[in-house]
């Protein structure tokens, strides 16, 4: 074999070799959810009737990390020893806008006791939206509420439903709040079925707000007309292909979310948890 052959033999060899610890880079380091997490409003009347054991169930089915949509007239210390106990963290916590407004500064100190990470507005009700000047108006309490979180530590978000994709006035609202609110202050929880049901692509978001969405709930959409809740990955959501925008979208926490379920919610949070356990994008 002369000096030619050998060299681009060689160079062959090293282009294949390359290739191949590409294609197995991209197999290895295929995205997955670290750490699966659950609103606990899924398990609600659970939750109600036996606190320590339902944190126990929901770790025991594989998830690290829950979302709390109340307290259950526990103390931040009781909440911590339990989760710890069960390998748990608390990453964030639903706070009613009620509590923005009239006890802001003991929301903010009981989330940072509690070792949250982000306090999240959760719903709107209908009399608070009815006009585009009544959003204008949530998003000066959203930012308000920002700079309270900020000062501690925190980080405050919103969390959507359908009715934000409504055009109202000729307006959409969840446009308006991304634009009227500081981006370092008031991030969003995007629920991806209520986004999907209300006809909008999550993609365009994350292409448009870049980083803003560091939470998400990971909520499916059945095949019937009614377009109703399901178990992950028995629906019509792409959830593969939206993850694959979660470094864009600055995604940081999953969180299932099922407000009805068939059944137990037991047997559908584990559904969901074996679906994005085994889930790649």
């Amino acid at each position: 074999m002369d000096r030619r052959t050998f060299l681009n033999t060689a160079a062959r060899s090293a282009a294949g070799g390359l290739l191949f610890t590409a294609m197995n880079h991209n197999k290895v380091f295929a995205g997955k959810i670290n750490k699966i997490g659950l609103q606990l409003y899924t398990v609600r009347d659970q939750m109600k009737q036996d606190f320590n054991g339902t944190l126990a169930k929901v770790a025991a089915l594989g998830y690290k990390e829950v979302e709390f949509a109340g307290y259950y007239d526990r103390t931040p210390k009781q909440i911590k020893t339990v989760l710890a106990s069960n390998g748990l963290t608390s990453p964030s916590v639903h706070v009613p806008v009620d509590q923005l407004r009239n006890q802001l500064d003991k929301a903010v100190e009981t989330s940072a006791a509690m070792g949250h990470r982000f306090v999240v507005c959760p719903y709107l009700m209908d009399s608070e939206r009815k006009s585009m000047d009544q959003y204008k108006q949530l998003a000066e309490l959203f930012n308000k509420a920002g700079e309270a979180c900020k000062k501690a530590g925190l980080q405050f978000a919103y969390h959507n439903h359908d009715f934000e994709f409504i055009n109202l006035d000729g307006q959409m609202p969840y446009d308006l709040l991304l634009a009227s609110t500081d981006a370092r202050l008031v991030q969003m929880e995007l629920d991806l079925y209520w986004i999907t049901k209300a006809g909008h692509d999550p993609l365009a978001y994350f292409a448009k707000h870049p980083g803003r969405f560091p939470l998400v709930h990971v909520k499916d959409m059945d095949k019937t007309p009614k377009k109703f809740f399901t178990e992950v990955g028995h629906g019509t959501i792409d959830f593969k292909l939206i993850f694959t925008q979660a470094g864009k979208a600055g995604i940081k926490h999953y969180f299932v979310e099922q407000d009805q379920c068939p059944g137990s919610p037991f047997d559908s949070i584990k559904i969901s948890a074996d679906y994005l356990k085994q889930l790649t994008f």
